[in-house]
């Protein structure tokens, strides 16, 4: 019987010298380099070297380390299962998994979940059993209740992707679906509550049709008029009837290149409950890519946010804003569109954030076996990007595996920001595991976990045990302070295999969760630039929670201190530039920073 999970000196080999060069085929790709018609990148031999990942230290103590991350799913009482609607066809939509989201749905300043499932829909399996999307909410007791049903949330369409915010600034978090076929926005009442106000509120133009394929979104303020703006990241052009081989003939899934591209979507919010197409003013509409992954962040800081899309073998998309509620696609001359080899990669998760602590942000992208993950640190200064991948420790780790979620968390509360990673392959390899349904054992992998040690990159091995021992197709990923004891959790969702919540173990250091409020928006001042300075050392952080693939994380700004209990201080720069300083902010606490209450 082949393990369901790898433990051991097995685990540590197959981190060191990849899953393909142990039993001879890795993931498949899934990209537009080369490969059969629809199939994607072509699969090495199995006479492929694959690096040695560069943390790895042949003699290097084996004395267990105390873990980082532990399993704590049953703990939590978190049962579910996301549901492709596989039914042996082997349809696209179904190889791209779910998203996840957290943040608190019914008031009670409790983080909750919310998954995003398949549905058999289209022809994809037909059935009398279409399972819904699932709303856990969190009880007194810290466990996870199944509270679907009257939540207004079981949204019974194919979905792939969630983005959380307040469009109507009442207060309370709304939810955006994202579909293949029409998407959905629900509006909260901040009790469990939901309203379906997708017609209302005029998003038809992400899903009007049922083969529209929206992937990623996000909630920004791109015309700081105070209003929550959508960009919404669709994919491609599915058709059934397409049927595409591996290189032995046998079925396989397609990749995006079998279909034609998308283009992303960007509504604006007129901030009276609707919100209008403003795709073609705003120049979006002038590339096409098979999006999925979003962030949105002000990545030349000049105070306005821009967009950055993770595009699946197409070039990745840049979006300046031009501060006239129009963008320009600067990733190719800023240094984001490809890798350091000019090469077009198959993004899919993708993460800004300061890796380096230099005060502005980086980005971090998961891409197809052979590909590597990538890099791309930011100079500074408005010069764009570079992709550091090799030089960060992040290349050869990644090469045999296909990543999907990530997210950056401080794990040791350090300082430094840590990257959690999702795998599973989207082609067939040897499989790994027997305990799967059909045909998800030939696309299992194990999860990577890197510690950011001032910039510099190395795997993480024992402490994260619990999280990369798990073979399953990882998809769905996002972070959160699920028990309130200061570090970040890790929820995971998986293709046909339960879900998992991995509850932080942090050591003995501090830190601090910044949220901010703006009285006069009434609502959370999502986009907020925070900077936290403890004795010399500065953090900055953006409060947003889109990022990682098809999902959205707690936004509030969490910083590990370390060492540093003494009060620090905080300066907010809020999304219409306006900066104000707050002092003396006790440290290992959840603190909500009110916008007039610092100082200006």
């Amino acid at each position: 019987m082949i393990r369901s999970s790898i433990s051991g000196t097995y685990l540590a080999l197959v981190i060191m010298f990849g899953v393909s060069s142990m039993i001879g085929c890795g993931p498949g790709g899934g990209g537009r380099n080369g490969g059969e018609a629809g199939g994607g990148d072509a699969e090495r031999g199995n006479d492929t070297e694959v690096p040695v990942a560069e943390s790895r230290t042949p003699g290097s103590p084996t004395m267990p380390s105390p873990p980082l991350l532990v399993d704590g799913t049953d703990d939590w009482g978190l049962a579910f299962t996301h549901q492709s609607g596989a039914g042996g066809d082997l349809l696209f939509p179904e190889m791209m998994g779910g998203g996840v989201a957290i943040f608190d749905a019914d008031g009670d300043t409790d983080l909750d979940l919310y998954f995003v499932s398949g549905a058999p829909r289209l022809g994809l399996n037909p059935s009398s059993n279409s399972p819904v999307n699932r709303l856990f909410l969190q009880g007194d007791d810290k466990r996870f209740v199944d509270s679907t049903a009257g939540s207004g949330l079981g949204d019974p369409g194919y979905g792939t992707g969630v983005a959380v915010g307040d469009v109507n600034n009442d207060g309370h978090e709304d939810v955006f679906v994202a579909n293949f076929g029409p998407d959905r926005l629900f509006l909260g009442r901040g009790d469990g509550k939901y309203t379906d106000a997708s017609r209302a509120a005029g998003i038809s133009a992400t899903g009007g049709e049922d083969d529209d394929w929206s992937t990623s979104a996000v909630f920004c303020d791109v015309d700081r008029d105070g209003y929550l703006d959508l960009y919404v990241v669709r994919y491609v052009v599915f058709d059934p009837a397409v049927r595409c081989t591996d290189k032995a003939g046998r079925r396989e899934y397609c990749g995006p290149d079998s279909f034609v591209d998308r283009t992303d979507v960007l509504l604006h919010n007129r901030g009276d409950g609707t919100f209008s197409d403003m795709t073609a003013q705003a120049g979006i509409d002038a590339v096409t890519g098979a999006g999925l992954g979003v962030v949105c962040e002000d990545f030349d800081d000049d105070g306005w946010m821009d967009i950055y899309v993770a595009n699946d073998g197409d070039p990745n998309q840049l979006w300046m804003n031009q501060r006239d509620s129009t963008f320009i696609d600067d990733a190719l001359i800023m240094g984001s569109s490809v890798n350091a080899a000019g090469l077009h990669e198959a993004g899919m998760g993708v993460v800004a954030a300061d890796f380096d602590n230099d005060a502005d942000f980086d980005l971090f992208l998961t891409h197809l076996r052979d590909e590597t993950n990538t890099f791309y640190r930011n100079l500074g200064d408005g010069l764009g990007f570079e992709d550091s991948t090799t030089q960060a420790g992040l290349a050869a780790a990644s090469t045999p595996y296909t990543g999907f979620g990530t997210a950056p968390i401080d794990l040791d509360l350090d300082g430094d920001l840590d990257l959690v990673i999702a795998n599973g392959r989207v082609k067939r390899g040897e499989p790994l595991t027997d305990q799967l349904p059909d045909p998800w054992n030939v696309y299992a992998e194990p999860n990577l976990v890197y510690r950011n040690d001032g910039g510099s990159f190395r795997l993480l091995d024992d402490e994260v045990r619990a999280y990369i021992a798990e073979i399953e197709v990882g998809r769905g990923l996002a972070t959160g302070d699920l028990d309130g004891d200061g570090d970040l959790d890790v929820v995971l969702s998986n293709i046909a295999s339960p879900a998992h919540i991995y509850r932080a173990e942090t050591p003995a250091r501090h830190w601090l969760m910044v949220d901010v409020f703006d009285p006069a928006l009434n609502r959370r001042a999502v986009g907020t630039r925070v900077t936290v300075r403890a004795g010399d050392r500065l953090q900055v952080r953006t409060v947003q929670g889109a990022l990682s693939y098809l999902s959205a994380s707690d936004p509030r700004a969490h910083f590990g201190l370390g060492a540093a209990a003494d009060p620090v201080a905080v300066d907010l720069r809020w999304p219409d530039g306006s900066e104000e300083h707050f002092d003396n902010i006790t440290v290992d606490q959840a603190v909500v920073l009110r916008r007039g209450e610092g100082e200006q």
